[in-house]
């Protein structure tokens, strides 16, 4: 009865273990998907245009600012994306047959409610 007990103790630990190795296994491949940056496709250079504009409606460089940076960096055509946060500006590198100045704005404007930040002085 006792070397029953050991045994079932055993298999139950090991089914333990295994199965949380797994479990940190997927959790491990989840957070490198996340961190790993978007590729970037070469633009032409006939098709290279650099926009920068103002955005209202800013309160912090780490919430807004860097967030909004993050969206315009992710999306397909844009090369390079800034935001300033004490100029309240942004300059964004984008292939001009993906992206154009009203998808940005669009972008930007969607970021946070719809209504917070606010677009002007588009420059490209």
């Amino acid at each position: 009865m006792k070397f029953t007990k050991i045994i079932a103790s055993l298999a139950i630990a090991g089914l333990v273990f295994v199965s949380c190795k797994k479990e940190e296994d997927k959790n491990l491949a989840n957070i490198k998907s996340i961190e790993t940056p978007k590729e970037q496709k070469a633009i032409a250079p006939e098709n290279v245009q650099t926009a920068s504009f103002t955005i209202e409606g800013m309160t912090c460089a780490v919430g807004c600012a860097k967030t909004i940076e993050k969206e315009l960096s992710n999306l397909d055509g844009v090369e390079k994306a800034a935001v300033d946060f004490d100029k309240k500006t942004a300059t964004v590198t984008f292939d001009k047959t993906v992206q154009n100045p009203e998808s940005l704005t669009k972008i930007v404007q969607q970021t946070g409610d719809g209504k917070t930040y606010k677009v002007s002085n588009f420059k490209s």
